[in-house]
């Protein structure tokens, strides 16, 4: 019965905090979702996992101005409501849909004293000054306005990810959920920035996937890993004609530099075309 109700109720958009408000004040067992848009099977996977776990989904689309660190970026960053609140609306397990303007989620105009850690600047935060400081003020007035019990983060942005978690643990009691990066085909990962791609660009990540993939596992038997990232990371740039910002093994519990691949990934973050890629192994 719980199945058959969850299908028959239809997606409600709430675009303002009082209408936020008053759709959420009855429920204590809400499953959060945040995005930037550009909805894909990744961001349905995530709503999918909160849909089994919590009564009640939301999702959020808010493309946050302050977490970019290059204004042409925000820019051109992929957007289209009118499709995501089709997809969205589809799939039937969204019981919510927030919505809101920049007004909504900065209402306090209160600035942000967030500083990223000396330790904690390294991959992304090394070479995005300030993206991370925005990310965590934007999900700490997100996860305070929606007040959710579990928030639902795919590892793709395994930085990201840890962050946040880091950040939100002793100011709230919203659980972080790590749920597993969809790829397709290809190997590629599902991401909004892939639609700046032309086919050869889509070819080209689709190499740099594989060929990771398989970088990692040949990892396991060197004993100079970082000597080899190195190598690695200058015939990729050569053979693919790309610009890669970081390749590094790191463990997954503190993200410092890792010399075993057990217990640790693979990050990489490069530019293909202009467009800036993430990914982790």
């Amino acid at each position: 019965m719980f199945y058959l109700s969850k299908f028959l109720i239809q997606m409600k958009i709430i675009l303002n905090n009082n209408s936020l408000f008053k759709a959420l004040r009855p429920f204590n067992d809400i499953g959060f979702v945040p995005t930037m848009g550009s909805i894909h099977e990744g961001h349905l996977s995530l709503i999918e996992r909160s849909n089994r776990t919590c009564k009640k989904t939301i999702v959020s689309i808010f493309v946050n101005p302050k977490q970019f660190n290059n204004k042409k970026d925000f820019k051109n960053y992929p957007t289209n409501i009118k499709e995501d609140i089709k997809i969205l609306k589809k799939t039937k397990k969204v019981d919510f849909l927030y919505i809101p303007k920049f007004k909504d989620v900065y209402n306090n105009n209160k600035k942000s004293n967030i500083k990223i850690t000396k330790k904690d600047k390294i991959l992304c935060a090394k070479f995005r000054k300030g993206h991370f400081e925005g990310v965590l003020d934007v999900m700490g007035r997100l996860t305070n306005l929606v007040n959710p019990q579990k928030i639902f983060m795919g590892k793709k942005d395994y930085q990201q990810y840890f962050l946040i978690k880091n950040y939100l643990k002793n100011k709230y009691k919203a659980s972080i959920i790590p749920c597993k990066t969809i790829r397709n085909k290809n190997k590629i990962a599902l991401s909004s920035r892939n639609n700046h791609l032309d086919v050869n660009g889509i070819k080209k990540v689709s190499f740099l996937s594989k060929s990771l993939i398989k970088l990692k596992k040949n990892l396991a038997n060197s004993k100079k890993i970082k000597q080899n990232l190195k190598i690695q990371m200058k015939y990729f740039e050569k053979f693919l004609k790309i610009n890669i910002e970081y390749l590094e093994l790191r463990s997954i519990k503190n993200l410092k530099i890792s010399n075993n691949v057990k217990g640790s990934r693979l990050f990489v973050a490069y530019y293909i075309d202009n467009v800036r890629l993430i990914d982790n192994f």
